[in-house]
């Protein structure tokens, strides 16, 4: 009888590991998918058959406003910068420059952190503080919200459905990938290589300082165009969803 309530109980105890590690493994899958949240709507490119990209920006603004924005201007092209809001308090007037260019800000929450497994109150105080300090830089039109590292779970997606905003993501980020972050030219390649109508890239030149990602801007820029591409914001992207 002994070893028989021994036997059940290691059962019941390797189950239960088993049962934490799919729970563990599931939920990990969740955080981290690009295509499917429990509430709301999620973007990861639109799919249309028009030759229009987005070129979105995260983290910043820094002093690389002063370098990405002549390139873009030269160019033509408006991008989506997703900033920070604790460092739009420390470079109003980056954040100024971006706006007064006619580029389109979104949401990047205020301190970057994580929004998985925060409480509902840290996650509208986060993403709130950040509109409005965006809004003082003198930014009027719509704002989008990005995740930080586009980690997500349950009370993010819930918030911004509430508040009828999409969790905005990309299908493209290069910086990513160690071998294809190692030059300009590797990065602009990956890019106009892998570019699909209605993609989104993701490119992280605030604290480049190798200057990688900015040297491949204006060559993702120049290869895609010779593809056809046009270049929209990603609320322009978005009405032709």
């Amino acid at each position: 009888m002994r070893k028989l309530t021994m036997k059940k109980t290691l059962i019941a105890g390797i189950t239960g590991i088993i049962l934490l590690a799919l729970t563990a493994l599931i939920t990990l899958n969740i955080i981290n998918s690009r295509t499917f949240q429990f509430f709301g709507g999620i973007v990861t490119r639109v799919h249309t058959e028009e030759k229009v990209i987005a070129l979105t920006f995260d983290d910043g603004p820094t002093k690389k406003v002063d370098e990405i924005l002549p390139i873009l201007n030269a160019e033509n092209v408006k991008a989506t910068f997703f900033l920070i809001g604790n460092e739009i308090k420390q470079f109003p007037g980056e954040a100024r420059k971006i706006a007064l260019a006619g580029h389109e800000i979104g949401n990047h929450t205020y301190s970057h952190n994580r929004m998985v497994f925060k409480s509902l109150p840290y996650i509208k105080k986060e993403i709130e503080n950040t509109d409005k300090i965006i809004r003082e830089i003198g930014y009027n039109d719509t704002i989008h919200f990005r995740p930080p590292n586009g980690k997500k779970l349950i009370l993010l997606p819930y918030y911004l459905k509430q508040n009828n905003r999409k969790t905005i993501l990309w299908d493209l980020e290069p910086n990513t990938y160690p071998q294809i972050n190692k030059s300009a030219d590797t990065i602009a390649t990956y890019v106009i290589d892998h570019a699909k109508p209605g993609s989104i890239i993701l490119l992280h030149p605030m604290y480049d300082e190798k200057g990688n990602t900015i040297h491949s801007i204006k060559k993702i820029i120049k290869g895609l165009k010779s593809k056809g591409y046009t270049f929209k914001t990603v609320s322009e992207l978005l009405k032709l969803q």
